[in-house]
């Protein structure tokens, strides 16, 4: 692994959101993934930066690129990993997010990664033991390493973050991803542009620097990359739209609006997808795209993290 150029030193134990980290931090980050994704392109594709610790992939929420990520990330560091599920766990008995960390704690277990649907769960987490703990999407509040592997892929295509334009376009109000996003990429000098029906636009989001718009060709006129989330319609209390045909007419990417945007736009999503929803297959699978790029850039995203929260140094 080569040496990356930023002098900085961690000092935090845990990975909770972008919220806390500052630009540099976030740069360290990106730096460090740089490094681990040379280590994905060597025919033997592990290194034994972790080899003795063991990461607990604790999920409250169903996921499979997110876990499945983490556990390679792991793996490739040479760390043992070990899976735990709600349904097949002492969780279903009734034991609280606490007591379970600490459990693990007790079991020498070195970083435990969270995913739970109540927001600010890894925060309490975190404060309740002394190992590090790593937040994999908690709530609608933050999921701070698709936000990293999104800035980390955007920056390995176009060179730079510091002044893209950026739309975030679909389901912000239950996006943990959009706040990561827009947390990271206006840190690291972006402007953000988040679009999306007016009823999922949530108040106040514009205190965090962002332009707000409704109407989706106006989103990505002067883009350089758009990010498109899932349409959380299992989540949609407010009946912003009645159905997936409306929505994919009023606000899905297709071939035809793309041709109103930069020639040489970069359109993303964080997964899973749905086709014909919040863009067409040919979108999707279109040279624009780097969705793939995303997925495959995670892994050496959540090595940077896993490899920094497992070697903090302690701020006295």
């Amino acid at each position: 692994m080569s040496a990356t150029k930023n002098t900085i030193t961690w000092t935090k134990k845990d990975l909770l959101g972008l919220e806390y980290l500052s630009k540099e931090e976030i740069e360290l980050i990106l730096d460090h993934a740089k490094s681990f994704k040379e280590v994905l392109l060597r025919p033997l594709r592990k290194v034994p930066t972790l080899r003795g610790k063991t990461v607990a992939n604790l999920f409250y929420e169903p996921s499979t690129r997110t876990r499945i990520s983490f556990e390679l990330a792991a793996k490739r560091l040479s760390a043992d990993v070990i899976n735990i599920v709600k349904e097949s766990s002492s969780i279903q008995k009734g034991e609280t997010l606490i007591d379970t960390g600490r459990n693990l704690e007790a079991l020498k277990i070195d970083i435990i990664v969270v995913r739970h649907g109540s927001s600010g769960a890894p925060a309490a987490l975190s404060r309740a033991v002394d190992i590090s703990v790593v937040n994999a999407g908690d709530g609608w509040h933050e999921h701070p390493t698709q936000a990293l592997l999104d800035i980390f892929t955007l920056r390995e295509k176009l060179g730079k973050i510091n002044g893209l334009k950026i739309s975030i376009i679909g389901d912000i109000a239950h996006s943990r991803v959009a706040r990561s996003n827009i947390w990271g990429f206006t840190k690291l000098g972006a402007k953000v542009t988040v679009c999306a029906p007016k009823k999922l636009i949530p108040k106040g989001i514009e205190k965090l620097g962002v332009k707000i718009t409704s109407d989706v060709d106006d989103a990505i006129k002067d883009a350089d990359a758009i990010n498109v989330l899932r349409m959380q319609f299992e989540r949609d209390e407010k009946a912003a739209f009645p159905s997936k045909i409306q929505y994919f007419k009023n606000f899905g990417i297709t071939e035809e609006r793309l041709k109103r945007a930069k020639k040489d736009i970069v359109v993303m999503h964080p997964g899973p997808i749905n086709r014909g929803v919040e863009m067409s297959a040919e979108v999707a699978d279109g040279s624009k795209s780097v969705i793939l790029k995303q997925v495959t850039n995670g892994i050496a995203v959540r090595m940077a993290v896993l490899y920094l929260v497992a070697h903090h140094k302690r701020n006295i």
